[in-house]
């Protein structure tokens, strides 16, 4: 189990099992955020502990993601979409980067060009570690 917490702990999230690969996104939200995303969906896997704000991230003239923050210290904890998969489950993520560093610096990056083609980008054998030190 991986375990985040915010800048001031009064947010945060739980992760159960392996994370697998991390994602970097180039997205206009995601750079700006710094963020490195785990994922899985929602009441399975992760979960949102403490207080949390919210901003909603409209796409193509409708809410698509809420972003989850800390109201105190605005650390982003993780995102939630606002459209349910086909299965009826709801997508969501978990801000790595909240983590203890040596917990999750071995996991392998995986990068998303969400900015322009939206796909994913052949792997370049980077993990965590490469992208915070």
């Amino acid at each position: 189990m991986l375990i985040g917490s915010c800048h001031c702990g009064k947010a945060g999230w739980r992760l159960e099992g392996d994370p697998g690969s991390i994602t970097a996104c180039n997205c206009t939200l995601c750079r700006r955020y710094g963020v490195l995303w785990a994922y899985d969906y929602e009441g399975e896997r992760v979960s949102v502990t403490g207080q949390t704000a919210s901003y909603t991230r409209v796409g193509k003239d409708k809410p698509s993601l809420e972003i989850l923050f800390c109201p105190s210290c605005a650390c982003v904890v993780s995102w939630r979409g606002l459209r349910l998969q086909k299965d009826g489950r709801r997508r969501m993520a978990v801000n790595v980067r909240l983590a203890p560093p040596d917990l999750v610096a071995d996991l392998p990056i995986d990068h998303f060009d969400g900015l322009e083609t939206y796909e994913d980008l052949p792997p370049d054998g980077r993990c965590v570690r490469d992208l915070w030190f």
